[in-house]
């Protein structure tokens, strides 16, 4: 086991290295950041899911081949868009579980792409910050 201090210049140098491969023979879209990847295609025919699935498979195989683990847990599908097959999908053996809506990056994604629970998340959070302020002043 090793570690690299986070925030070290070396960090990002050598994730790129690490998983610089993760996306070779990928035909949908993979998204890496530091601790999330995000795979996504069109899926308007079954041609689009079997690309998901062999894509799903090829991460696994890869995962397997630098003696990582995807944290199965936390691999769910978000299916956008009217009338989607809502097409199941798994990563090994496991069936990933479908989700409604899923934080990315800091937003919350729904299938419809709808931003109003968003914007009632961030209401009450802004209404709570100025409860604390009016409690913390005496007089105004």
């Amino acid at each position: 086991m090793s570690d690299v201090h986070q925030g070290s210049a070396l960090e990002p140098a050598l994730f790129n290295i690490f998983v610089g491969d993760m996306d070779s023979g990928i035909e949908c879209t993979l998204s890496k950041f530091a601790n999330n990847n995000k795979l996504c295609g069109v899926v308007n025919m079954l041609e689009g899911r079997d690309a998901i699935q062999r894509d799903l498979d090829r991460l696994e195989r890869w995962a397997r081949a630098n003696l990582m683990k995807f944290n199965k847990a936390k691999c769910k599908v978000l299916h956008l868009g009217r009338g989607n097959p809502k097409h199941s999908y798994r990563l090994g053996e496991e069936w990933s579980e479908s989700s409604l809506e899923e934080k990315d990056l800091g937003v919350l994604v729904d299938e419809k792409l709808n931003n109003t629970w968003q914007c009632v998340l961030a209401a009450r959070k802004a209404n709570r910050v100025l409860g604390y302020i009016r409690s913390s002043v005496t007089s105004r």
